[in-house]
């Protein structure tokens, strides 16, 4: 019986040793060099948006004092006739062109520069007011000669176009580039649509339209652009005359 007793107590304490073993052989695995578990919970972590940008992204600053680049829209498109003396032969001056007139060997009146007036006037010294608009340059030259010779003996007057920025023409609605148009010259219906850029496929071709305001009335000259493209109607092809309005619907 004692044996028996004696054999249990071993296997008791056996079971424990090996107990206790294995509870040190764990935590020695989880934590060397300690001799308990210790439980620690992660820190949580939090994702800013602004941290997931790539570090490498580039940034343009604009410099300061540098103005915005202008939109691209109303062109302009200028030709001068000042350098052209063919084409000043045949150009009828309007409100808004600038003139440079001389008057030889007279001081005061060298090389001077005159501004048409809206209602195509200018004034000019000793004479007054002269009315240039529907003038050639050289029509307008006779006259300041003829009315300097009351004042002055054989004048000899010199007229140049500086620029001709009064013969615009405007083009609005369907069309490539709408916008002011200026023309050294005289120009049709079909060639300013054409400076225009031509219509877009949305155009209502045959419904065009010439906006002219004529003291304080407005005349509309209809243009139907497949007709005249075909070589009907060509009456509507009319020449424009400064400050009219191209409507394409």
């Amino acid at each position: 019986m004692k044996q028996i007793i004696t054999l249990l107590l071993i296997i008791l304490l056996f079971s424990s040793s090996v107990f206790a073993a294995q509870n040190v052989q764990t935590v020695e695995t989880v934590l060397p060099g300690s001799t308990e578990i210790q439980e620690s919970t992660p820190p949580a972590v939090t994702v800013n948006p602004s941290d997931t940008k790539v570090e490498s992204e580039v940034k343009v600053e604009v410099p300061s004092g540098v103005p915005p680049s202008p939109p691209v829209n109303n062109p302009v498109v200028t030709n001068f006739v000042a350098d052209d003396p063919s084409a000043q032969a045949n150009y009828y001056i309007s409100p808004g062109d600038n003139l440079e007139i001389s008057v030889w060997k007279e001081e005061g009146l060298q090389q001077q520069q005159y501004l048409v007036a809206p209602d195509g006037d200018i004034i000019f010294p000793l004479i007054g007011t002269v009315h240039a608009v529907g003038k050639t340059i050289t029509e307008l030259k006779q006259v300041l000669t003829t009315k300097l010779a009351d004042y002055i003996s054989e004048p000899s007057v010199t007229v140049k176009l500086m620029n001709n920025y009064g013969n615009a023409i405007f083009v609005i609605g369907k069309v490539t580039k709408p916008g002011q148009y200026v023309a050294g010259r005289r120009i049709d219906v079909l060639q300013a649509l054409s400076l225009a850029g031509g219509l877009t496929v949305y155009a209502s071709s045959g419904s065009i339209s010439i906006l002219r305001r004529v003291g304080n009335e407005t005349k509309v000259f209809p243009f139907d652009y497949d007709n005249v493209i075909k070589g009907e109607e060509l009456e509507q092809n009319i020449l424009l005359e400064p400050g009219d309005t191209i409507t394409v619907p």
